[in-house]
């Protein structure tokens, strides 16, 4: 069934939603590493606390991957790439803090709901493109299918987080 121009607009409204919504949150959250509480120092203390090592270089990973996928989804450009980021930044959240307590984010030390529902909704970014109300779209970029979409999105999102957690992830070992 063809779309016709007001479902059109619907669509390319509801993909700059989603976008848009993702790409605020998460780069708020890299922000917040930045000039929060704790900043860049605060960040890296924690990092190290859950195994993330060395703290200071992954809490500075993370803070400028969160920026930068965040601006990147909001503007539409490069969107499975981005997508991928934020799938990376969530299953590496999931595996180094939130699995052990469940399903629930309401539980105590709070469980992988939040992530979980995050990364699903890059990966629909990701799958169903940026859409025409995109950076992607004005420049006439990155023109690719939904299968693709969900390769890059789905498939190098939890490779760059596996390979994240091999390289830094150090759980259990005292840096004493």
């Amino acid at each position: 069934m063809p779309v016709v121009a007001h479902d059109a607009a619907a669509v390319n409204f509801a993909l700059l939603a989603l976008r848009a919504s993702l790409g605020c949150m998460i780069a708020a959250h890299g922000l917040n590493k930045f000039l929060g509480g704790g900043k860049i120092p605060g960040t890296a203390r924690w990092f190290d606390s859950i195994g993330m090592r060395p703290g200071r270089l992954n809490a500075l990973a993370a803070a400028v991957t969160e920026v930068g996928v965040g601006v990147l989804l909001a503007a539409g450009l490069l969107v499975p790439l981005a997508a991928a980021g934020l799938v990376a930044l969530m299953v590496v959240a999931i595996v180094t803090v939130h699995r052990q307590n469940g399903f629930f984010v309401f539980r105590p030390g709070q469980g992988i709901e939040y992530c979980l529902m995050t990364a699903i909704a890059a990966v629909v970014a990701g799958t169903l493109g940026p859409g025409e109300w995109s950076l992607d779209h004005a420049l006439g970029w990155w023109h690719y299918s939904a299968a693709t979409g969900l390769g890059v999105a789905l498939g190098l999102g939890v490779l760059a987080a596996g390979l994240q957690l091999a390289v830094a992830w150090r759980p259990g070992r005292s840096t004493d």
